[in-house]
């Protein structure tokens, strides 16, 4: 049994708790919070202990520590836990600051392990499509669209898409913003006929070695029943397009896939009913629900047994703060509309 410490009070906090609560044969956790009204708060909430001392929390002994506070103070936290031995598992963004990001990557050059909670490849449906990709069913991946996550996320999923993980770029990016009627929110449905302000960005990528990709999110797309996510991926032998990949057979002759959700064997043991249930049905949307992206987080949980032992990353650092930088020069080139902004250099360029 994996045992860990959630650093962290706030809505992503609660993910750790209840994934601990739902695998109890698996993970066991502990909230470390600010103050004793959050702790008790978080203990009934959640059912899990919640302490507010580092000298407490030591005395549970985790095998790990969650970091999971707000992006301005992620780093710094993530940096206190990883100088005092402990392998960190980091929320996104790692940080929201070049220095802290360059910080972080000295320390793991250093020694110190330090991942990054970065999850949506991890989602059952996406990473059946992605291994389809990597197994070269559409050939050669050339462009991508996006319209799904969310900055780091979203760059995530794009760099995998294109298989371009480490490749320089340079990216434009325009906001538009309208309004939408309101519909959902983390606690339930909106139902008054009110208007949520929709801050849409789009940005396009044009990466080193020639591929190209469109980021296009608004802020009201992960809820809302009026917005739906979709992507699309190019290649020179077939197209990924939500939950559909056509292809060429073997005999030339086009071929459709419909990708299922999928469950692989090394994490059979996080699997449970509701996503039994999902594999059940087919539907051309693209359906990213709480169970997925529990299950992805539960999974890179999982995968800490062997990074602390010796193993590969959850998820590599290095991809963790190019997620990272992707945020900060995305925010970069929406204060300057239309004007190219290059990647760069970094310190933790191959």
């Amino acid at each position: 049994m994996l045992s860990y410490l959630i650093v962290g009070s706030g809505y992503r906090a609660e993910y750790y708790a209840r994934i601990a609560r739902k695998y109890p044969g698996l993970f066991k956790a502990l909230f470390l919070c600010r103050s004793q009204e959050k702790a008790d708060a978080l203990k009934a909430r959640t059912l899990v202990d919640a302490v507010t001392s580092e000298d407490a929390a030591l005395l549970f002994r985790p095998d790990f520590v969650v970091v999971a506070v707000d992006r301005e103070h992620v780093g710094e936290v993530t940096a206190h836990w990883a100088e005092r031995g402990f392998p960190v598992m980091a929320e996104t963004p790692v940080d929201s600051s070049m220095e802290q990001l360059a910080r972080l990557w000295k320390m793991y050059e250093k020694g110190a392990k330090i991942t990054c909670a970065e999850q949506y490849h991890r989602y059952p449906i996406l990473s059946a499509g992605l291994r389809r990709v990597k197994e070269g069913l559409i050939g050669t991946p050339a462009s991508a669209y996006l319209s799904l996550a969310h900055e780091y996320h979203g760059f995530s999923l794009l760099s995998r898409m294109l298989r371009s993980c480490g490749e320089k770029y340079s990216l434009t990016a325009f906001r538009q913003v309208s309004e939408v009627a309101a519909t959902d929110s983390r606690y339930g449905a909106i139902l008054d006929g009110s208007s949520a302000r929709d801050e849409r960005d789009t940005a396009f990528l044009s990466f080193a070695s020639g591929k190209t990709a469109i980021y296009d999110f608004g802020s009201v797309q992960y809820r809302t029943f009026l917005r739906s996510r979709h992507l699309t991926l190019r290649g020179n032998k077939g197209e990924w397009s939500d939950r559909i990949i056509a292809y060429l057979g073997g005999d030339n002759l086009p071929e459709r896939h419909f990708l299922m959700p999928e469950i692989p064997e090394k994490y059979r043991p996080l699997d449970t009913q509701a996503l039994r249930d999902g594999r059940k049905t087919w539907t051309g949307e693209l359906f990213l629900d709480t169970e997925q992206d529990e299950f992805a987080i539960a999974s890179m949980l999982l995968d800490m047994g062997d990074y602390i032992g010796g193993g590969s990353s959850p998820y590599p650092l290095r991809d963790a703060l190019e997620d990272a930088r992707f945020a900060l020069l995305l925010k970069r080139a929406l204060d300057e509309p239309g004007t190219s902004i290059a990647s760069g250099e970094t310190p933790w360029d191959e």
